[in-house]
This record gives C-alpha cells, structure tokens and sequence, in this order.
C-alpha cells in the first residue's frame, strides 16, 4: 500500500455556520494516524492548511467569504500536488466540500487527469446567481465544471479552467429531491453520470462496484469526494447537513467508501461536512467515524 498524506483543511469558510473547522482537530484527537498505522498503512502527516472559521460576509453576500475559500483551495491544491507527485495516496480532511475542489486541483497540476467520484446526497451544482444564500460549499461542482452563473474567481482557481469535464464526474448517492431546481437541470442538460440515493441504499456493495468501473474506465485515475452528509443524520449525527431520514445509512455509506478505495487506487480522498460538535458530547460518534474510515483506508 503506498503512503498515506493527512492533509488537514480546518475551515468553514465556504459552510453556512461554523463547526467543519473543528473536523481535522477532531478526527486527529480521535487517533485517525494512529490507526491507519495499526492497520499496516505507513502515515505522512503533512499538517494542516490555515484554520478559517465562518462568518457572515456582508461585502460578498452572494459569494460569502470567497478570498478565505479561495486561499483554501489553493492550500490543499499545494499539499494534493506534492503527496501526488510522491506517489503518496492523499487524504484531505476538511473542511467544508470547498476543500475538495483543492483535492481535484492539486491532483490536476500534478500531472493526472482525473475522473472524479462525488460521493454525497447533493450535487452542489448551485451557483451564487441561482441560490441566494452566499454559502460556496453547494456550489463546488458548478465552479469546478465552470457553468454559467459561477464566480469567476472561484472557477479560475484551479489549473486550468474548467477544472474538470462533465464526462468525468459521476455523482454516486445524489438525492434528486435534495437538489435545487437549477442544479437538477443541470444534471439532465449536461447529461452527468449519477447513480442516486435509493440505489445505494438498496446496494451500496453493487453501487460503488458501478462507480469504480465507471471512474477506471480506460485505466484512467480518479478522485473520490465524500461528503459525510450521504450519511442520514438520524443514524450517525456527524453531518453538517442535519436533514434526518434522507441519504443511507452509515455502514452503508462506509461500506461504499471501503469498494472505492480497496486496491490502493485512488489518487486522493477529500472526507467534507463533518460537525464534531453534532455528535455526541463524548465523541463517540466521532470515535467510530474514525475507526471505520481508518479501516476503509486499510
């Protein structure tokens, strides 16, 4: 197995509330390092990107906190390329779904042309003209695809703009009732690879199987973004997203997490939305989050 880079991105920046700030402090205090060690993979610790905490942006009300998000992106993009460019497997722990648009970027200036897997119950297809609410964390895949409507500070972040083909995305656990009418637009008019929420539910083994062939299809490399609120709040409270009895259960999101990365394929995995203070107040929830995501990984 090759080396594992923790790569920590503590900020909010692009969140609607704090909270994802406090996630990589979280999973590190938890013992993530020590126990993907115990489970054979050799750690590089490669620290943690500046801590931004949210707050509400009254200058940019529609792209709220852009310049922090913005810095952000770009300080995962630096630590992403070199634990690429090492051959080191990259393990980004935000952090809001912004940081993940870093993960992509840095693996795109490292030489690779990725397929993304966009493990998450949300499309984040918005952009800061269809939504009102200024939070870039459900807009990502917009700024990454360069849709019409994105911020064109935002979409000119990574190496080369847009950051990514629609042809290369697939959205593995996507609730269509979740999205918002432009971004389920989108999905159709741009014809996106999606396998939703009910049938990863219904298989989480066969989903993920079918997003792997998808993303290795003509041995190309791939990225997966997992975003905790795939997982229903009502079973493990960790997910920024609060929304209770939507998404899949958390063996079976992990489940799906642990086919995508057996094989030591991936080239990076961003881990987004998680809420330490969500779950419960002695961080057993937090606890068994890190052990089933070290156990994926090993």
């Amino acid at each position: 197995m090759r080396p594992v880079a923790v790569i920590g991105a503590p900020t909010s920046a692009g969140a609607f509330a704090p909270g994802q700030e406090d996630a990589p402090a979280a999973l590190r205090e938890a013992g993530l390092l020590d126990a993907l060690r115990a489970g054979g993979r050799e750690v590089r610790d490669r620290g943690d990107t500046s801590r931004f905490r949210w707050g509400v942006d009254r200058a940019e009300p529609r792209s709220m906190n852009i310049d922090a998000v913005i810095d952000g992106v770009r300080a995962v993009a630096t630590r992403v390329r070199a634990a690429v460019g090492a051959g080191e497997l990259a393990l980004v722990l935000g952090g809001d779904c912004t940081v993940g648009v870093g993960t992509i970027a840095g693996a795109v200036a490292a030489g690779a042309e990725p397929r993304v897997v966009y493990l998450d119950l949300h499309a984040d297809l918005n952009t800061p003209s269809s939504v009102p609410d200024g939070a870039l964390d459900w807009t990502g895949v917009a700024h990454m695809l360069d849709v019409p409507g994105a911020d064109a500070r935002f979409a000119a972040v990574g190496p080369r703009r847009p950051l990514i083909s629609s042809d290369d995305l697939l959205l593995l656990g996507r609730g269509p009732e979740q999205g918002t009418p432009a971004e389920n637009r989108l999905v159709t008019d741009r014809a996106l690879a999606t396998i939703d929420v009910d049938e990863l539910a219904a298989d989480p083994r066969a989903a993920a199987r079918r997003a792997l062939q998808h993303a290795t299809a003509d041995d190309r490399a791939f990225v997966v973004h997992f975003d905790v609120d795939v997982i229903d709040f009502a079973d493990v409270p960790l997910s920024e997203n609060t929304g209770r009895g939507v998404g899949v259960p958390f063996a079976a999101a992990l489940c799906a997490l642990e086919i995508l990365v057996a094989g030591d394929v991936p080239l990076a995995i961003t881990v987004t939305e998680l809420n330490p203070h969500h779950g419960a107040a002695d961080r057993s929830d937090v606890a068994r989050f890190t052990q089933a995501l070290a156990d994926s990984l090993t």
